[in-house]
């Protein structure tokens, strides 16, 4: 197999969009299945998860290949869903090209169309759009041009249209040869004629798609204006550069379900779309210098890949999925993962098959492949040959939108849990895992509610933990607004040695995150310097405690002036517990306030959604630090309490049609408004008297 002969097809849209069963179709078509899998009886390929299979729709990118006129085919089924999109968006660095599923119907195209779009636009991959349903009801092909044209800024140029539509579709034109094709339930299809009805509409079609495509050449151009046509082979040629540069995108279409169309699809997958060695070099580092360097995707070159998925199985271990950007890699073969400096041996090289794996043993540039159990190498790591090394960009961060407080059911469970989490999390990056070290639960952070919950599912089902989702607890503060003094004097004296411990605290407020600080300012030995140490552990203990609520209490100035001691009975048990009762007698007259985190946020709205989504940030007490324009809306800058905004991802999706996203990350600490903190002072003290 040479590289020219490899193309990598990413099948892209939104969920529910029928790229599924297109995808099934292709594989079908070309022989590589002997029966259509089906995502609604739960035979797909594709979606094998059992997550997949009982919610029919795909969670992750799943692959296959075929052969198809020479060459081999790896088809790319990603998700369209917004909760598993950003693995859709990183495995499109795998790509050399994709096809745009849209359904026909006006204004079918949703913001995860327009996020792949994007990304392809960003890459800069060459793409064709299918049109997939022809055969639903109300199907409207010229209605999905429009989508591509108005809500994707693309040029569609149909270089196919429909004969029939919904219950009467039943083929295509091929405006390229002017040959209709009709579909048969094996996948094949039927040449003949242009049906008498449609020959004028497929006259002027071609005629708009020879206008189009002449305008990527001069010569081209001057060709068609003095003769009114342009040859089979120029107007391949013409699609072909066109493509290539991304200026216009060929539409086709069909029906994935019933198999119609697919065939001629899969012709233009080979004939116009390009090979790995058609598209350049990759830009990358030099982990030694620096200096930027780059590799071409030939056989000869160095080797280099980049490893864009992670599998983690409990049982066969963690499938790491790579591209070979460059050179070749044979079995048992010795590599440097560039980013943690670590040699990894090349077990077995696997293809992947849906849920299947076929063993290999070389793959060359352009390829998709897998190994398995490699130590130390993650999603977004290069590897190289150790004599030329290269480190390409890593994939795309995306900062969780919502977290999960999680109880696993079982007691004991929870080093169990957090372990399988921190498993899950290899695969996905977008998990994150961590225990927060105030409320001491442990959070589960990731895109959206679906994403989370589909999350604990898989935990329960590979690692057998079963786990129960809460809301995460704010992590609340307790400060002082004010500067008192007071005595913390400790004495038990009952016969026999006793207890004594005398101390004179002033307690002062701090700047905003100045933490805690303690100042000795005993002289004349009134404490014995033994017993300073545990004055300060006794304030330090009931800091912890907090004063109002229970929560912690920072921002504090101690300062231990006077006191006195008991030749016998003082001790440092004596001095900790008098530092603690000074501390908290001191703080009770020092005007103690309740404090709560500050979340800083960037929300991208679309500009007609801009009022209503300031609207609500002002509602949940935020405070709006200004606006900035982007291409295509608007980007809010805002500080948010954190407890207004545990549950804003479902909120924004619903104020935006789902255009919307947002990132936050923790700002700073802020005093509670009087009202609400006299709710959650005495929500904490009824907790804490049933406990």
């Amino acid at each position: 197999m040479e590289v020219s002969q490899l193309r990598n097809i990413g099948i892209v849209g939104q969920g529910g969009g029928g790229k599924t069963s297109l995808a099934e179709a292709i594989i079908f078509s070309a022989g590589a299945t002997t029966r259509q899998g089906r995502v609604a009886d739960g035979t797909s390929v594709f979606d094998f998860e059992p997550e997949e299979v009982r919610r029919q729709q795909s969670l992750g990118t799943a692959f296959h290949h075929v052969a198809w006129k020479k060459h081999q085919i790896t088809i790319v089924d990603t998700p369209g869903y917004a909760n598993f999109l950003t693995d859709t968006l990183n495995c499109m660095r795998a790509c050399t090209s994709i096809v745009l599923v849209m359904e026909p119907v006006a204004g079918g195209a949703k913001v995860e169309a327009e996020r792949v779009w994007g990304r392809a636009e960003q890459l800069q991959l060459p793409r064709v759009a299918f049109v997939t349903k022809m055969d639903r009801e109300n199907a409207d092909f010229e209605g999905a041009l429009r989508d591509i044209s108005e809500l994707l800024q693309g040029k569609p140029i149909p270089v196919q249209i429909p004969i029939g539509s919904a219950a009467n579709f039943r083929g295509i034109i091929d405006l390229i040869r002017m040959r209709a094709l009709t579909g048969k339930p094996d996948g094949s299809m039927t040449e003949q004629d242009i049906p008498a009805e449609l020959a004028d509409a497929a006259k002027a079609a071609r005629e708009r798609l020879m206008e189009n495509v002449a305008e990527v050449d001069d010569a081209l151009v001057e060709h068609y204006l003095e003769n009114g046509e342009l040859t089979q082979e120029q107007l391949l040629s013409a699609l072909r550069q066109g493509i290539r540069g991304c200026r216009f995108i060929p539409v086709l279409c069909g029906s994935g379900l019933q198999n119609v169309g697919v065939p001629p699809l899969l012709d233009v997958i080979v004939d116009l779309l390009p090979s790995p060695a058609e598209l350049g070099g990759f830009a990358g580092e030099d982990p030694r210098t620096a200096d930027s360097v780059s590799r071409e995707p030939t056989i000869d070159a160095p080797f280099s890949a980049f490893v864009f998925k992670t599998i983690v199985d409990p049982f066969a271990g963690k499938l790491s999925i790579f591209r070979v950007l460059s050179g070749q890699l044979h079995n048992d073969a010795t590599v440097l993962n560039v980013n943690t400096d670590v040699r990894e041996r090349i077990g077995h090289l696997l293809r992947l098959e849906g849920k299947k794996q076929e063993g290999i043993t070389r793959v060359i540039a352009g390829e998709i492949a897998a190994v398995s159990k490699l130590k130390d190498t993650h999603s977004g790591n290069t590897l190289a040959d150790e004599k030329a090394p290269i480190r390409y960009p890593g994939l795309l961060e995306v900062a969780p939108a919502i977290s999960f407080a999680i109880e696993p059911k079982s007691k004991g469970d929870e080093e169990k849990a957090t372990q399988a989490f921190h498993k899950l999390a290899e695969e996905d990056p977008t998990l994150r895992v961590q225990r927060d070290a105030q409320t001491k639960e442990i959070i589960i952070s990731g895109i959206g509610q679906l994403h989370v919950e589909v999350a604990v599912e898989r935990l329960k089902r590979k690692y057998g933990v079963e786990v129960e989702l809460k809301a995460p607890k704010v992590p609340y503060k307790e400060t002082i607004r004010g500067s008192a003094k007071s005595q913390g004097k400790y004495k038990k004296q009952s016969g026999g040695r006793g207890q004594y411990g005398d101390t004179w605290l002033e307690v002062q407020p701090l700047p905003r995150g100045g933490g805690f600080e303690f100042v000795n300012q005993i002289v004349g030995g009134v404490i014995p310097r033994q017993y300073i140490p545990a004055v300060e552990k006794g304030v330090r203990e009931a800091m912890a405690n907090g004063f109002l609520a229970g929560y912690e209490m920072v921002d504090v100035k101690v300062t231990l002036y006077d006191g006195s001691y008991h030749d016998v009975d003082s001790s440092e048990m004596a001095f900790k517990i008098a530092g603690s009762m000074g501390f908290k007698n001191a703080v009770g007259h020092a005007k103690p306030v309740l404090l709560e985190p500050i979340m800083a946020m960037e929300i991208a709205v679309p500009d007609d959604s801009m009022g209503d989504v300031i609207g609500d940030l002002n509602s949940r007490r935020g405070k709006v630090l200004g606006v900035e324009p982007k291409p295509g809306g608007q980007v809010i800058k805002a500080h948010v309490p954190m407890a207004e905004v545990l549950r804003y991802s479902p909120d924004l999706r619903s104020l935006t049609s789902g255009r919307g996203n947002f990132t936050m990350e923790f700002g700073h600490y802020e005093e509670v408004p009087p009202h609400l903190a006299e709710k959650i002072i005495k929500e904490s003290q009824a907790a804490k008297a049933t406990e």
